[in-house]
């Protein structure tokens, strides 16, 4: 058989109601134990017993619950008041004029402006900021000049690839030329000081390409022109 249905209302029996607050309590605040871990929650519970005891569980602290409550019934009712909306926006509206003007002046000083008034120690700590910015900066600008040496290397070795394959292909057509005029003439006429012209031997090998300069123009085009 299951248990059968407790009517929910006060307890006239003192100790029956001490009792079942006792294992309700510890009921209560087990779960808000579990809830707080289960679900990475913030949870706080308050308990006053019926002799004004005070029993509370809070998985953070309970002031900074409390606060958070406080501050997010305000934000609702504020939003819920038209009224106390447009102040609402209005105090978020000046926290940032401050904060915009704050980050104006910071950015002022860095500058190496509107510095009078301000002690060794501040100058100090403006120049310790401009150091770590500095460093900042150069440790990027490295890596982007590290990044496009590595880049030109890697289109260099690939340029010195092409440059062999076209010196292979130009010995083999070097030898093509030397086995038919050799065939034409015959081996017994073979000097390399008679083969025709365009059909020289040569060694070649891997082809520097430097920009060449502009040939000067000589007095008789310039006085032709």
């Amino acid at each position: 058989m299951g248990r059968g249905k407790i009517v929910i209302q006060r307890i006239d029996n003192s100790t029956s109601r001490q009792v079942t607050f006792s294992k309700r309590r510890s009921g209560l605040l087990k779960k808000a134990k579990e809830l707080s871990i289960l679900c990475d929650a913030q949870v706080g519970v308050i308990i006053f017993s019926s002799t004004g005891k005070l029993y509370e569980f809070s998985n953070t602290s309970m002031k900074s619950v409390i606060e958070r409550y406080t501050k997010a019934k305000e934000d609702q009712q504020q939003l819920l008041n038209p009224g106390s909306e447009i102040k609402f926006w209005q105090r978020e509206a000046a926290t940032l004029r401050q904060q915009l003007g704050d980050l104006q002046e910071n950015h002022r000083k860095l500058m190496g402006e509107e510095l009078y008034g301000l002690s060794v120690k501040d100058l100090q700590r403006i120049e310790e900021q401009l150091e770590l910015s500095l460093r900042g900066v150069r440790m990027k600008k490295e890596q982007i000049l590290s990044e496009e040496i590595q880049q030109l290397s890697r289109k260099g070795q690939l340029i010195h690839e092409e440059n062999i394959e076209l010196y292979k292909k130009v010995k083999l057509i070097e030898q093509q030329n030397k086995d038919l005029y050799t065939k034409a003439y015959g081996a017994e006429n073979h000097s390399p000081f008679e083969v025709p012209s365009g059909l020289a031997l040569y060694d070649y090998a891997p082809i520097q390409l430097q920009l060449s300069q502009p040939w000067p123009q000589s007095a008789s085009t310039q006085s032709r022109r």
